[in-house]
């Protein structure tokens, strides 16, 4: 039996050159890795995975074998100009859904800060997007320059954790990039990149919450400034849920969400979802959001507290 960890215990890192694993008590409960092995099909990029529950149930699946290029919690985009830094096909007005050899790379570049504290761990990430190389082993052309913040916060008052995330993405390519998506290229609703989780296979058939209510997938391309879904575990039989919070300062917020529970249980914030987003030299976009992970099944009132919590942690997040 697993004994949950007190939200007095002290908040751990270590890194093993590859992963940086955060631990409360003796159990971890997010494993960030930024150094991938990935394919260059499946657009290498770091992600988190896996994530964990305090009670030690893990509520993100990395490389299923119907998308192997799913990984976890990650900052991932399909259609970046004529680029793709989601993985596998790219879907175009043109082709539909093809293998174009245009899977780039956020590729990893140095850790400028790691502040530590009892109960936030804050990490300062530089990244250099880059296309698919013409030839393997060689390097692709630089894209997009990244400046990446997280936070994995202790919640104690709602007896859960946040990872506070920030990007802000600067053109380097001497041109404008325009962001979209599937359905921005003629797919309907199908609008996914940004901030994606994809949940374990027995989450598959869970719910959905919003300010509008509960449901299932009818919650796709719908706007609020908070979403959750809880699903339930294999084995343990114990329920377990995510809350995506939105910075409201985000460019077009409330955005989008993707959501989908009956094929599987996946959840992303969408900005480029219905409309592409220019990225011009000189102008950067940030988008900034809060991901909550509880145990247990939400109601109104347990959603509205995480999604509450959630955003006092952002609002005063510097």
């Amino acid at each position: 039996m697993t004994t949950q960890p007190t939200l007095t215990e002290t908040l751990t890192y270590t890194d093993d050159g590859r992963t940086l694993t955060f631990t409360v008590g003796a159990q971890d409960i997010a494993s960030y890795t930024y150094l991938p092995e990935d394919d260059q099909y499946e657009s290498p990029r770091p992600y988190f995975h896996p994530l964990t529950t305090l009670e030690g149930d893990e509520v993100t699946i990395s490389r299923p074998w119907d998308h192997v290029w799913h990984k976890g919690l990650s900052w991932a985009l399909p259609n970046v100009g004529e680029h793709n830094f989601w993985g596998g096909a790219t879907y175009t007005r043109d082709t539909g859904y093809a293998n174009l050899d245009n899977n780039g790379a956020m590729n990893h570049q140095a850790f400028t800060s790691i502040e530590e504290g009892a109960s936030a761990i804050s990490a300062t990430e530089s990244l250099l997007w880059t296309g698919q190389p013409v030839e393997p082993g060689q390097e692709g052309t630089p894209l997009i320059r990244e400046q990446r913040s997280f936070t994995i916060e202790l919640l104690p008052a709602v007896n859960a954790w946040a990872i506070l995330f920030q990007t802000t993405m600067e053109n380097v390519s001497r041109t404008t990039i325009s962001i979209g998506s599937p359905t921005t290229e003629g797919r309907e609703n199908a609008g996914y990149g940004g901030l994606f989780w994809r949940g374990p296979r027995s989450f598959t058939g869970g719910e959905f919450r919003s300010e509008a209510g509960a449901g299932a997938d009818e919650f796709m391309g719908t706007r609020s400034p908070w979403i959750a879904f809880t699903g339930q575990h294999d084995v343990s039989c114990r329920k377990s849920s995510i809350l995506f919070v939105e910075d409201q300062a985000n460019p077009g917020a409330s955005n989008q969400w993707f959501a989908r529970s009956s094929m599987f249980a996946c959840l992303g914030s969408a900005p480029f979802f219905s409309e592409e987003v220019p990225l011009k030299e000189g102008e950067p976009l940030t988008y900034r959001y809060a991901v909550v992970i509880a145990d247990g099944a939400l109601d109104e009132d347990r959603s509205a507290a995480l999604a509450a919590a959630a955003k006092t942690a952002l609002n005063g997040w510097t």
